[in-house]
């Protein structure tokens, strides 16, 4: 007989070994990739955090160093190091909610001079304990986009600005319709470093010399700028360092100048 029940593989009990070992075999690969994708994501995770754990024992060493030096403590050194210490705790606090398995995004119209102010005050104790000058004039800007991030993004910038700009150096951040920028009159960025300053661990000849940079501040900030659809770029020309965010809704730019 022709005749074959509906949905029953050709070749009668043949066929249908064959139809089940090939289901068996998709759902094996399907396993062995998210195995596999596990695996990535744990050995990102142990990764960062071998080498975060590194780097807050720095001002943590510090720290102990001034409490233990005898005699009146200089209150500002240890404010510096108490400063650094929260911003790795706000990174590694940013790194997880960034792998979340969530949406840990809210998108909606967000005007930026409360956000810029915000995160301004909060490093303006760390400009004045360098004596550095810091340049903002407000901006009338409202993109759509997510307030908490752009601030992490912000503050970011703001702290490299802080951490490469030698006293009596100037940063400056400035808004307008589609742009924010942040610009230093630090030491910049050698051009051959400057194509890869997203790039994760990577921290040039710069991050090198000053033995506290991990690497990880700029590879975040590109991570969330793909996540937000907000093109982000660097410009350095010998002395000092802008670093550019461009809200986009369809248009997605992304690239380095030198």
């Amino acid at each position: 007989s022709c005749f074959r029940p509906y949905g029953e593989p050709e070749g009668g009990e043949a066929g249908l070994e064959a139809a089940y070992q090939q289901v068996l075999r998709g759902q094996a690969g399907q396993m062995v990739d998210r195995a596999v994708e596990a695996r990535a994501r744990r050995d990102d995770m142990l990764d960062y955090f071998t080498m975060w754990a590194h780097q807050v024992k720095t001002p943590l060493a510090a720290m102990r160093l001034l409490l233990q030096s005898g005699g009146e403590i200089p209150r500002a050194d240890l404010e510096r190091e108490l400063f650094q210490t929260g911003r790795y705790v706000d990174m590694v606090l940013g790194y997880l909610r960034l792998g979340s398995e969530t949406n840990d995004l809210v998108l909606a119209k967000t005007p930026l001079d409360p956000v810029v102010r915000q995160s301004l005050r909060r490093f303006a104790r760390m400009f004045i304990l360098k004596k550095l000058t810091l340049v903002y004039n407000g901006t009338d800007a409202a993109p759509v986009t997510d307030a908490k991030w752009v601030g992490f993004i912000l503050e970011q910038l703001l702290s490299n600005a802080v951490k490469y700009t030698p006293a009596g150096g100037t940063g400056t951040v400035l808004a307008d319709g589609r742009m924010l920028t942040v610009a230093d009159t630090g030491a910049g960025i050698r051009p051959e470093d400057l194509p890869r300053i997203f790039e994760k661990g990577f921290t040039g000849q710069n991050g090198r010399t000053i033995h506290s940079s991990t690497g990880i501040g700029l590879y975040l900030c590109r991570r969330l700028c793909d996540k937000l659809g907000i093109g982000i770029w660097a410009a350095s020309k010998g002395k000092g360092t802008t670093i550019s965010l461009a809200f986009h809704t369809n248009d997605f730019i992304t690239g380095v100048q030198g």
